[in-house]
């Protein structure tokens, strides 16, 4: 008889390796495929927020990744020109931030997820998804060498990115859906020093942000308005260079570094998926989507493999219905989320901050706990909907130290 998984996993970056690694470590017959061999690159935002950096630790997962060499951040600052905001994006048990390469990054999950028990298959491309009576069972397509793949499970869970085979195949209804906001590219540079800082630039219609990477690098990502998207892919660098033009300092700083990397890019959508139906599932970016500017989809990753993993050992369990069990994972991720997403939209604009907006940050600037709030804000941390709630703008304007007109 033919080998019978309890679930497949198809994409093994951020979001499918912790999956299958949990799921495997629960004593769950595992399958992990992915079309690419590691390590291997992907577009990235690189930065792994401190929630997401507990997660590593929580897994036993966070000293390997320190000891490939990556550079910890500190310190988010976010120059608004007038001044800036610089505080800890963490906590006292979680207090760092990572930006790791992705071809370090992904290998360190994949090789957790064998560790765990689960079965690897690199090279494999899905091409549809096996179903009866209305469920789906497992997964066909073929091998690098064109060799036929079919495998069956009771879940198969997409974990392929916002092209997702899976979602596609499933017809994963979507909601609460904008189209792109914001374009952006990036690359490596050496010679730039970060000292332990990830810094964020703001001003009209423009955006980037440097963080620390492996092989003392740093990352810079540049942006604009998605409607700029078609005529500055005419001219990639000197739009990206224009971008960081408008920070004078940090310009003179990249004048003396050297570009190592061709640029990368893109611009996606913003979306939410109904994240599982009869006998399958989606975490990370096939599941939820949102503009890259907050940095928050290696996190994402982490926690949707955490609740879907939850969700799926009660429904395997029997504790729970898959049906209920499911909706309460779509639950969570979705509160978990939200008011990041709707902050993520908004900045993604690249508008400047309406009047009232600006004297708050002035009055945050004046108080270093607000500042690290901000920073923890951005970080996904604390919610933005905790950090811009009545009761806390009021307090922070009433903490600053002086009083600045609108």
């Amino acid at each position: 008889m033919d080998k019978v998984f309890d679930a497949i996993v198809v994409g093994a970056r951020c979001a499918g390796s912790p999956t299958a690694m949990l799921l495997a470590r629960k004593g769950y017959r595992v399958l992990l495929v992915d079309r690419a061999t590691f390590p291997s690159d992907t577009l990235s935002t690189h930065l792994v927020h401190p929630l997401g950096v507990d997660a590593l630790a929580q897994w036993g997962l966070l000293d390997r990744l320190v000891a490939t060499g990556c550079p910890p951040i500190h310190t988010y600052s976010f120059d608004f020109g007038e001044f800036t905001l610089a505080g800890a994006p963490g906590t006292a048990e979680a207090p760092l931030a990572y930006g790791p390469r992705r071809t370090v990054l992904d290998k360190l999950l994949l090789d957790a997820a064998a560790e765990a028990g689960a079965e690897i298959r690199e090279g494999v491309t899905v091409e549809g998804l096996l179903a009866e009576d209305g469920r789906v069972t497992g997964i066909r397509g073929h091998a690098r060498d064109g060799a036929p793949v079919v495998e069956r499970a009771s879940v198969v869970i997409g974990a392929d990115g916002w092209h997702s085979t899976v979602a596609e195949a499933v017809k994963a209804e979507r909601y609460d859906e904008k189209p792109p906001i914001l374009a952006g590219y990036y690359s490596y540079w050496s010679g730039l020093p970060m000292a332990g800082r990830a810094e964020n630039y703001a001003g009209e219609r423009r955006g980037f942000l440097a963080i620390p990477t492996h092989d003392d690098l740093t990352m810079v990502i540049a942006g604009w308005p998605y409607a700029e998207f078609a005529a500055n892919k005419k001219d990639i660098e000197g739009n990206y260079l224009g971008a960081i033009a408008m920070a004078p300092a940090f310009a003179e700083r990249l004048r003396g570094a050297r570009r190592e990397a061709p640029f990368a890019g893109a611009a996606v959508a913003n979306y939410f998926r109904k994240p599982f139906g009869p006998g399958w599932a989606l975490v990370g970016d096939s599941g939820y989507l949102r503009d890259f500017i907050t940095g928050q989809g290696i996190m994402d990753a982490f926690r949707d493999a955490e609740l879907c993993t939850a969700a799926l050992d009660e429904a395997f369990g029997g504790t729970r219905s898959f049906e209920d069990a499911m909706a309460g994972y779509q639950q969570s991720r979705d509160a978990a989320v939200k008011a990041m997403y709707e902050f993520t939209c908004e900045l993604a604009t690249l508008e400047p901050p309406p009047p009232d907006m600006m004297r708050l940050f002035r009055a945050v600037a004046t108080n270093q706990a607000a500042m690290d709030d901000f920073a923890r804000m951005n970080a996904g941390t604390i919610s933005p909907a905790q950090f811009f709630a009545p009761a806390n703008v009021e307090a922070m304007l009433k903490r600053g130290v002086a009083t600045y007109p609108a």
